[in-house]
């Protein structure tokens, strides 16, 4: 819907007299617009096909929040949250105003939805964008609104993505590229230049839900979730990008919530999207068909490598990056709440599951965890970095992301981990750790991943309780409960002192490991000598 600026307030942003304004326009007319713009192409079954420029992951050391009086005591400061100034602000947000209404010939994109699926904590959103494709994106990732619902609507937080612009300046402000993307709280105001990587909007909301939910007692979490049949025995898994949180908890047998970000209220967990993001580097549609079905119209694929000709795409190919991605719209997957026409919401879970990327190949391919060691992990958040995620990573690294999503935490991670064990005692929760990385050997070796449909095979034990009925020994190093057999798994497989070959290199690399994890939580020290000691101990 073509519309004025000063219709919907543009103006009191600082977008003067934008007469090109176009609202909420549908997937076809955007994509129409991503055609006539060449700002990408028609690919399988109808999906739109875009590369995002320079960037084809966020930019986390780009990141900055505004220093000022009603957000500074509260925002965890340091590398994931950078300070700056209003003043230095000030003038990045006219550089970005001067742009638009400077360029008011073409295109202004708004979107105008929902973060949050429980009406008690939505936010509304306002993506302002001159790329279609960048509204092709939010549209597929945002909840979108029904008939009725943007009447009268006001925006609860406004990103205006200026990706055409660069800091020129960025040495003068002591910042570090010409990149930039800031928050400011008390304007509820974000502006993004320099780069046009989608994702930067889709963690900018989940940033900000960081910062408001907590302090109505509700836990904002980087994890998916699932149901039963019903919507009975939800599950959420936590995990960074890469350690399989979209692959796994799409899930034929159990309706989909939702893939990445969820919230945990008194009233259960809500989804804060409306669509799924989901890497696609060799997809396999024999062992990810929901994923790769839900490749079609009304689908946005990123940096996929395809044929000039016919183009026909190859998943495998990662010559772009490692971090190829599609957005869709949940209903997309057949088998999502949304599917079914219902709102994205839950009870309770009973299960909780750590997803990590063990670099190393120490951890066992499944664990049973303690209230203790839970809360140790969940601080930790140990995984690793897969290539092509960031900038600057070509190689899979170990880290540790406190809560399992640090680069995305506003407030300090003990606030999160608080919530965490509130909800755990109150709901009476089990937590089991599952290593979707590599076992037996490290990832240096040049082994493969531990396999996926064993993976599958393990969260159904879980989810179906048959984990329940086997017998459990100790972790030899990280003291957590390793199933002895668990259906038709090689037993051998779950316990990382059978599954080496090399023992005295299994010991170099579990010790080392080790020495990380204890290093590391010395930064989130929770003062409780029973969750320290739920840590692993060094075994000589």
């Amino acid at each position: 819907m073509k519309t004025y600026g000063n219709e919907l307030g543009l103006d009191q942003l600082g977008l003067i007299d934008l007469e090109n304004v176009h609202r909420n326009l549908s997937i076809k007319e955007l994509v129409r617009d991503i055609i006539d713009n060449r700002e990408g192409l028609i690919g399988l079954r109808g999906a739109a096909m875009v590369d995002t420029g320079i960037y084809t992951g966020r930019s986390p050391k780009d990141k900055y929040i505004v220093d000022e009086p009603s957000s500074n005591n509260d925002i965890w400061w340091g590398p994931v949250n950078q300070r700056i100034s209003e003043d230095i602000f000030d003038k990045l947000y006219s550089k970005v105003t001067n742009f638009y209404n400077s360029n008011d010939q073409t295109k202004t994109y708004v979107f105008d939805g929902f973060a949050g699926a429980d009406p008690k904590h939505s936010l509304n959103v306002r993506i302002i964008a001159k790329k279609a494709w960048q509204s092709h994106f939010v549209h597929n990732m945002f909840i979108r609104p029904e008939n009725g619902e943007l009447d009268g609507f006001l925006p609860g937080f406004t990103i205006i993505n200026a990706s055409d612009v660069k800091n020129e300046d960025f040495q003068d402000f002591g910042m570090n590229s010409e990149t930039f993307i800031i928050f400011h709280m008390s304007k509820r105001i974000a502006i993004i230049g320099g780069t046009e990587y989608g994702g930067e909007m889709k963690k900018g909301i989940f940033s900000v839900l960081h910062y408001l939910l907590p302090k109505k007692g509700v836990l904002s979490m980087h994890c998916s979730a699932n149901v039963g049949e019903n919507k009975s025995d939800p599950a959420i898994f936590f995990g960074l990008s890469g350690t399989g949180k979209t692959t796994l908890s799409t899930d034929p047998a159990r309706p989909l919530i939702g893939d990445d970000e969820h919230g945990w209220s008194n009233d259960g967990i809500f989804n804060f999207e409306g669509g799924c993001y989901a890497k696609v580097i060799n997809l396999n549609p024999d062992e990810e068909p929901d994923i790769y079905n839900a490749i079609r119209e009304g689908a946005l694929l990123e940096n996929v490598v395809y044929d000039e000709n016919s183009l026909e795409i190859d998943f495998d190919d990662g010559s772009k990056t490692e971090n190829t991605r599609v957005s869709y719209p949940l209903d997309h997957i057949d088998n999502s709440i949304s599917g079914k026409g219902m709102p994205s919401v839950a009870g309770h879970p009973k299960k909780v599951i750590f997803l990590t990327c063990d670099a190393y190949g120490v951890l066992p391919p499944v664990a049973r965890l303690t209230p203790q060691q839970a809360m140790y992990h969940f601080i930790s958040g140990y995984t690793a970095k897969v290539a092509g995620t960031e900038r600057g990573i070509t190689e899979p690294t170990a880290t540790f992301s406190p809560c399992f999503g640090g680069p995305f935490l506003t407030l300090h991670p003990l606030k999160y981990a608080e919530l965490l064990k509130e909800k755990m005692q109150q709901f009476e929760v089990s937590v089991y750790l599952v290593n979707t990385g590599w076992v037996g050997s490290s990832a240096q070796s040049g082994a493969k991943r531990f396999s996926l449909p064993k993976t599958r095979k393990i969260l159904d034990a879980i989810l179906n309780g048959e984990i329940e009925e086997v017998e459990f020994e100790s972790d030899n190093y990280f003291g957590f409960q390793i199933p002895l057999s668990l259906g038709d798994i090689e037993p051998s497989l779950l316990n990382p002192l059978k599954a080496w070959s090399d023992l005295e290199q299994y010991h170099t690399s579990a010790r080392e490991l080790v020495k990380k994890f204890q290093a590391n939580y010395e930064k989130y020290d929770l003062g409780d000598d029973m969750i320290r000691n739920a840590g692993p101990q060094y075994i000589k």
